[in-house]
């Protein structure tokens, strides 16, 4: 007897802010990849499926893309990272990323 079948890894690459393609509004979008791979007795063997989705946070709709495409937004991410590296917009009114500043809500 062979059992055999597939499997499903989903990974998340990357949080970005998008405007939304269901409800239009400009939400946090998480970029993901779904990787279908199929199984020997359980074991995974190799990828036959591979799927790119952003998904907006604040609806839900979920917008499948093609690979150049989520290469593309993957890309913008990373530059856009190295550039700031705690992931918050440049100058952010009330944000020290070094313990600088007050906090009111510190005793």
């Amino acid at each position: 007897m062979i059992i055999f079948g597939t499997r499903g890894y989903l990974y998340q690459l990357a949080i970005l802010t998008l405007v939304c393609g269901w409800c239009g509004n400009p939400a946090a979008h998480t970029l993901r990849k779904r990787v279908t791979k199929f199984t020997l007795f359980f074991v995974p063997l190799f990828p036959f499926s591979t799927k790119f989705a952003t998904q907006c946070t604040f609806c839900g709709g979920e917008q499948q893309i093609p690979k150049e495409q989520a290469d593309q937004l993957l890309v913008q991410h990373t530059a856009a990272q190295q550039g700031n590296p705690y992931g918050g917009p440049q100058g952010q009114a009330g944000y020290a990323p070094n313990g600088q500043g007050q906090n009111p809500y510190q005793g």
